[in-house]
């Protein structure tokens, strides 16, 4: 069992007070067994930690250190990460229940693509000088102050290096809170940054549940919440922020469709939906989880969503040959449940899973399930279910294709598939979302990620990811003062 007792405070591990000194169990989603414990921090705790986090960058030897020298120490905490990236994976394969097959080349992938985001910090000049008809100017970019960094459960250690490895490049200080269902992987991204050498109180380190989470959104200390998750939490989060006018940046749930049009490759539609639908048990924001198809083709389409669902091999996702393993936690199962029990009510047609799968009596697991000749009027449709469910939708002629895909209160991703580079550029151009692509499901960590409508506010990922944790400052300079900001 991985236990741990303390928390990174200040650049010391130190226990929470003790008032708050009952530890949180970290459950195994496919034994249902505790695999670890984590410190619950109380208010106090998160006081503690904002306040080391806004002494670290008010004292400005962080952020005053520059770009150059603060990546050099980041790229010494990767090379640590790196090492221990089999060790990592197991981690996650314990608190999440990602398949083992997958965990080996998804958190390498992170640590490659958190040193592509620090290779994007030193490509942004710190400082700008322009002509302008009042004289010349300089826009300058600074950090945004102290950043309250919280990630979701679903992409435990690479959404934790996209949100912290920026904000401490550009020289944000921070308080980093993982999910309480997946915690275990924290300790050693702390680890690696203290090791590494990053000013104490630069990066600190609390775990708990969403009263530790509440706590720190709501301190006065925090500039900024980068906040993954529900959009539920988020408006929450957007609505404490306002009251102080703190920044947000929220990445937040989808119901992103995928447009089937009547020259699609099966082949490809079948790769996206058993990459962008059911991998990771359907518990990705921007899963691919409404597929629209053309009336006429109903039948066939249904049979390549079920042929894909059926494709997986549901078991211990540390067995190499699963590849697909249980949801998170019994609670989540019991929600997508829910959503299965609605979607049979609202008189959509279940044609495979929807339940337990026979050999597997304990875990949280489910069998992928995909509904057909449904409409998106069903909360099936409508809502976020974060589960591997597919609702396949008719459509008419393209015109209705494109009023159904964004007939929805996210904006999150999207997909088309077609032969046709004329109709694949419109429906691209039409549908109003953050992301989309062409005959695939691509998460492309070089490019900015995020949502548009209730799917959340700013990107990750990408120079505009890097940005995002920028203020800008405008210097009106004369003449004489100007070579000093080049």
């Amino acid at each position: 069992m991985f236990t741990h007792d303390t928390l990174l405070i200040g650049g010391e591990w130190t226990k929470p007070q003790a008032n708050r000194s009952s530890p949180l169990s970290v459950v195994s989603p496919a034994t249902e067994a505790v695999v670890g414990q984590v410190p619950d921090a109380g208010e106090g705790t998160v006081d503690a930690a904002v306040t080391a986090a806004r002494t670290a960058f008010d004292s400005g030897r962080w952020r005053r250190l520059g770009t150059q020298k603060r990546a050099a120490v980041l790229e010494r905490a990767l090379d640590l990460l790196d090492a221990r990236t089999d060790e990592i994976a197991r981690l996650v394969t314990a608190e999440m229940g990602l398949p083992a097959v997958f965990a080996a080349r998804k958190i390498p992938g992170a640590v490659s693509a958190a040193r592509h985001l620090l290779h994007l910090a030193r490509s942004l000049p710190e400082s700008e000088v322009r002509d302008t008809p009042f004289g010349p100017t300089a826009v300058l970019r600074e950090p945004v102050g102290v950043v309250a960094a919280i990630a979701p459960w679903n992409g435990p250690f690479n959404m934790a290096l996209a949100k912290v490895i920026p904000a401490l490049a550009t020289g944000c200080t921070l308080v980093y809170k993982p999910a309480p269902e997946t915690p275990l992987d924290a300790f050693l991204l702390a680890e690696a940054l203290h090791e590494a050498g990053v000013e104490h109180g630069a990066f600190n380190l609390v775990t708990g549940g969403r009263e530790t989470g509440r706590a720190l959104v709501a301190h006065a200390g925090v500039d900024k919440v980068s906040f993954t998750g529900s959009t539920e939490a988020g408006r929450e989060i957007a609505r404490v922020c306002a009251g102080r006018l703190a920044r947000v940046q929220l990445e937040l749930g989808g119901k992103s469709a995928a447009i089937v049009l009547d020259d699609a490759d099966p082949a490809k539609v079948g790769r996206a939906l058993a990459a962008g639908l059911f991998a990771n048990t359907g518990q990705t924001c921007s899963a691919l989880s409404r597929i629209l198809v053309p009336a006429a083709r109903l039948d066939e389409w249904t049979d390549v969503a079920v042929a894909t669902a059926e494709s997986f091999v549901i078991g211990d996702p540390a067995d190499p040959a699963t590849t697909l393993g249980p949801l998170v936690s019994r609670a989540q199962r019991d929600r997508v449940l829910g959503y299965i029990d609605a979607g049979r009510a609202d008189g959509a047609t279940l044609v495979t899973g929807g339940d337990a799968p026979a050999h597997l009596p304990r875990g949280f697991y489910l069998r992928p399930a995909v509904f057909t000749r449904a409409d998106n009027t069903m909360r099936i449709a409508r809502e976020e279910i974060f589960g591997p469910v597919a609702t396949v939708i008719p459509y008419r002629d393209l015109d209705e294709a494109l009023t159904i895909a964004d007939d929805s209160p996210y904006g999150l991703h999207g997909a088309v598939f077609t032969e046709n580079p004329e109709r694949a550029t419109r429906v691209a151009r039409t549908v109003r979302t953050g992301t989309f692509s062409v005959n695939s499901f691509t998460h492309n960590t070089h490019a900015p990620f995020g949502g548009v409508k209730q799917s959340g506010i700013g990107r990750e990922l990408g120079p505009e990811g890097i940005d995002s944790f920028h203020e800008l400052k405008t210097v009106n300079l004369t003449p004489e003062t100007a070579p000093h900001f080049d």
